[in-house]
């Protein structure tokens, strides 16, 4: 793996990111259609997404220049102290730590926490009720477990903590959630799978963009 020791959101944070397919939309590199005829197929989520990292490789910088939406600024500004609810309900240091790649440079995660050295953590500050209540009440994962998951392979880890931060929940007795999840090699086996059919469609949409770009010839005189 290579490690980029960085603050997440500085410049070279979005410099390690350019052309990779990162851990927050490997769920949505994994998107299908789940019926009809187009059954099996990439949904239009995943092509979307396919054709802005080709447009990004092929350019050498971010597409949308690292823009930042309210939600995400929201998990940023909260994560040191999400970090350090954290830190207290373990007993332990959590490290920060910047963004991690596979060896190929195609893969990543921006690990929000390292705890040992087999362990990382997460941090999520979801606002959206239905959000809050599939994990809060249900304890449906389902949203982030390919991240999470992800992270694991990408890091080499043994576990994730994946932490639910909510600090409007203060008077309920608690601010942060967290379940400690485990290495899961089939379902990394299968994720990893599926993110290279993605990357093989980054590199068709590259293939595709240079070829459509290439000057018209002109009729003979």
């Amino acid at each position: 793996m290579i490690v980029i020791e960085c603050q997440q959101g500085s410049p070279e944070w979005h410099e390690a990111r350019v052309g990779v397919i990162t851990g927050s939309e490997f769920i949505t590199a994994r998107g299908i259609y789940k019926s009809g005829k187009d059954s099996g197929k990439p949904n239009a989520a995943a092509k979307s997404y396919a054709f802005k990292k080709a447009i990004e490789r092929i350019g050498g910088k971010l597409l949308d220049d690292g823009f930042e939406n309210w939600g995400m600024r929201r998990g940023h500004e909260l994560e040191p102290a999400a970090r350090a609810e954290h830190e207290i309900q373990l007993g332990e240091v959590v490290h920060r730590c910047g963004f991690v790649k596979t060896d190929c440079g195609r893969f990543g995660s921006s690990l929000d926490g390292m705890i040992g050295t087999t362990g990382g953590s997460e941090y999520k500050a979801f606002a959206s009720p239905e959000k809050l209540r599939d994990i809060l009440i249900e304890g449906d994962l389902s949203e982030v477990i390919d991240q999470v998951q992800g992270g694991i392979w990408v890091a080499e880890l043994e576990w994730m903590d994946f932490c639910l931060y909510c600090p409007e929940l203060a008077s309920a007795g608690n601010t942060l959630w967290h379940r400690r999840i485990y290495r899961d090699d089939k379902y990394i086996a299968e994720l990893v799978r599926d993110l290279k059919r993605f990357d093989l469609m980054v590199c068709d949409y590259m293939d595709a963009i240079r070829k459509s770009l290439q000057p018209a010839e002109l009729p003979a005189a």
